[in-house]
């Protein structure tokens, strides 16, 4: 076999002196991923670092023990607890495991300080409190001796973590056994849980771990491995973290580094030991394994948020810059991975779809005619055109950041979108087949009650169209305008959650590492204002989880319009509309518009006056919407049914003659 020559992935010089092969064959590397995340999807982390550390001539290894605690737990509880947003429940299992007598809640008090929050925990895991305390003092200790007991960590120079949200305990508990009985072994840590303050403040206290990784790591983990193998100072590697300097307060000798622009050099992901592992445990089957959503990424960064970053978001601390990946690049990537994982279902982690997709992506995914599904987060002012667009490639789910339904509450968010915007999405997302998961949130400064008023009586003319998956406040963000900009958003308080204080010991600085806050806003409106929205979405979605949903569908012909509203199953109506009044319907269909334009694209000879005056008469009906001077439709086009054989017998029936 040819030696392998390290490549990097940039022209950049090198930090130190190129290692050997037979140094990079002694410095095998491990990488380990800990509850809490999905057992049903491979990690993009894990799967991108194996491969490039791979092609970069060194052997790794990747560990999904995520996979064997919910063998521990029982698959759905752990799948419950993964997707829970809430207090920090996950991280508190492994605390005491993770900082032994340093733990802040040896007795679970944290369950009787958030008793409602547990015992909604508790009934969604459909675990007593006995059982998730026994997990805590009995089944995490086992687990965690388990893990280092049965793998023989002396075989790697190195082991790795990758860490987001409620990742850290677990991690933490594992990294501290393999140190203290390994200690040549360098512990490292990467993942947005150490990006900025809440890495330094972490390892400034935690003595088993030597370095972590700030920011995108795709050339400073290739770089590292080869100045470690190397005997070189990885600390000369930017954007590596070194905990014996940040501990005595020595300044870091690396430069930060810049976001990585060339998305399609990175390898294809390899997702190999989820599949093996996930197939040997049971999680999944042959048979299911086509249903797992490949994690993939397409673009970093977000170009609506170079603009105008949303007020609420916490995401792109460092890497705000949108970078993509070329058409071609991506659609090999898809093909690597369908045929290598046998599924055909993929999970775009980017944070906003990129625009050029739908001139150069979409239609040739469309072209090439394969069964893909995708998951991706949108924009919500796309064209029906684009939205169909979405659909024929393959996109069947998507997040398109719908979090009200009121314009002005939306310019307080800096979501550079109209209600009607968000309200058109819903209609042509479901008319072309496409899930969408959105939600509504509250809790803006600058809110008036009149804005939840009005936003009320829009939801209940939408009942055809597909629920809010929740009503919440807005959570605040580390990184968020929110969190950061405070002449803009004045605070009474701002705290570090408040479970944070039940996980982490007492010397650390919980507001250095917390990315969630507990906050006050200076001038918000009381929960009270937002009841009648919590009330009405509830009713919303129980009326969808009916055999028969509630429609408001359209047939056309020329010169007429029939309206079938059966929103409400008590109180169906029927419509029949002609001539001018149908065309104006129709007209307002595909997107908002106002009369002016009507007038002009119509040719009609009403005024314009006369032309609103038919468009408020449909609003009057709960049949369309308006907001400044612009008209939205809200039925949808009925689609065509397949025809119905009548035989002669039954024409009396029909009231026809034999």
């Amino acid at each position: 076999m040819t030696p392998h020559t390290f490549v990097p992935l940039t022209s950049a010089p090198s930090p130190a002196p190129e290692a050997t092969a037979g140094q990079r064959a002694a410095c095998t590397v491990a990488l380990v991923n800990m509850p809490f995340v999905s057992i049903y999807q491979p990690s993009l982390q894990l799967g991108l670092l194996k491969s490039l550390a791979t092609d970069a001539g060194f052997r790794a290894e990747d560990f999904y023990f995520n996979l064997e605690f919910s063998q521990l737990m029982g698959s759905r509880a752990y799948e419950q607890m993964a997707h829970h947003r809430g207090r920090l429940f996950g991280d508190w299992l492994f605390s005491v495991a993770a900082f032994g007598d340093e733990a802040p809640d040896p007795r679970g008090l944290m369950l009787d300080h958030f008793a409602e929050e547990t015992d909604a925990l508790l009934a969604d895991l459909k675990l007593t409190r006995d059982q998730l305390i026994g997990i805590r003092n009995d089944g995490v200790p086992h687990f965690i001796d388990s893990l280092l007991e049965k793998t023989d960590w002396s075989r790697f120079r190195i082991v790795g973590f990758t860490s987001t949200f409620q990742q850290n305990a677990a991690s933490f508990a594992l990294a501290r056994r393999i140190k203290k009985r390994f200690p040549a072994t360098l512990i490292i840590f990467g993942g947005a849980n150490f990006e900025g303050d809440m890495g330094k403040e972490l390892m400034s206290h935690l003595d088993f771990m030597d370095y972590a990784f700030d920011g995108e790591s795709d050339e400073s983990f290739p770089e590292f491995l080869e100045v470690v193998a190397a005997g070189g100072d990885p600390t000369a590697v930017p954007g590596v973290l070194a905990r014996e300097r940040i501990a005595s307060n020595q300044p870091e000798p690396a430069d930060s580094r810049p976001p990585f622009n060339h998305l399609d050099r990175l390898p294809v992901p390899d997702f190999a030991e989820y599949f093996d592992r996930a197939l040997d445990l049971g999680v999944i089957s042959e048979e299911s394994r086509r249903l797992v959503s490949l994690p993939f990424e397409s673009s970093r960064g977000c170009w609506w948020g170079q603009k105008h970053h949303c007020t609420f978001c916490g995401l792109n601390g460092s890497t705000m810059g949108f970078r993509s990946k070329s058409s071609s690049r991506v659609r090999q990537e898809l093909a690597e991975l369908a045929k290598a994982y046998g599924s055909l279902r993929f999970e775009a982690v980017d944070n906003i779809l990129d625009m050029k997709y739908f001139s150069d992506l979409l239609p040739e995914l469309q072209e090439e005619g394969f069964n893909y599904q995708f998951f991706y987060e949108v924009k919500s002012n796309l064209t029906r055109e684009r939205i169909k667009a979405l659909s024929e490639s393959g996109i069947v789910h998507v997040q398109p950041g719908i979090e009200s339904l009121d314009s002005r509450v939306l310019k307080l968010m800096r979501k550079g979108i109209t209600g009607l915007q968000n309200v058109n999405m819903l209609r042509w997302g479901m008319h072309y087949g496409i899930d969408i998961a959105w939600n509504i949130i509250w809790g803006f400064p600058g809110e008036e009650t009149a804005f939840y008023d009005d936003q009320l009586e829009t939801i209940r003319r939408l009942r055809h169209l597909q629920p809010p998956t929740s009503t919440s406040r807005i959570w605040m963000e580390r990184y968020s305008p929110l969190f950061s900009d405070r002449d803009s958003f004045a605070a009474e308080y701002i705290n570090p959650e408040a479970s944070y204080a039940y996980v982490y010991p007492a010397r650390m600085d919980l507001a250095r590492i917390a990315y969630f806050f507990d906050y006050e806003m200076t001038d918000a409106l009381p929960d009270a204002a937002y009841q009648p929205i919590r009330d009405e979405v509830r009713e919303w979605q129980k009326s969808w989880r009916t055999s028969a949903k509630p429609t408001l569908l359209f047939w056309a012909s020329p010169g007429q319009i029939y309206i079938d509203d059966f929103r409400d199953p008590a109180d169906r109506k029927s419509y029949r509309f002609q001539d001018d009044s149908a065309a104006l319907y129709r007209a307002c269909s595909d997107r908002p518009t106002n009369a002016r334009q009507l007038k002009k694209t119509l040719a009609l000879e009403q005024s314009v006056e006369q032309i609103e005056e038919i468009l408020f008469a449909f609003e009057r009906q709960d049949l369309m919407l308006h907001e400044d001077g612009s008209f939205l439709s809200l039925a949808l086009p009925a689609k065509p049914r397949p025809p119905t054989l009548v035989t002669p017998k039954q024409w009396p029936a029909l009231g026809l003659d034999a």
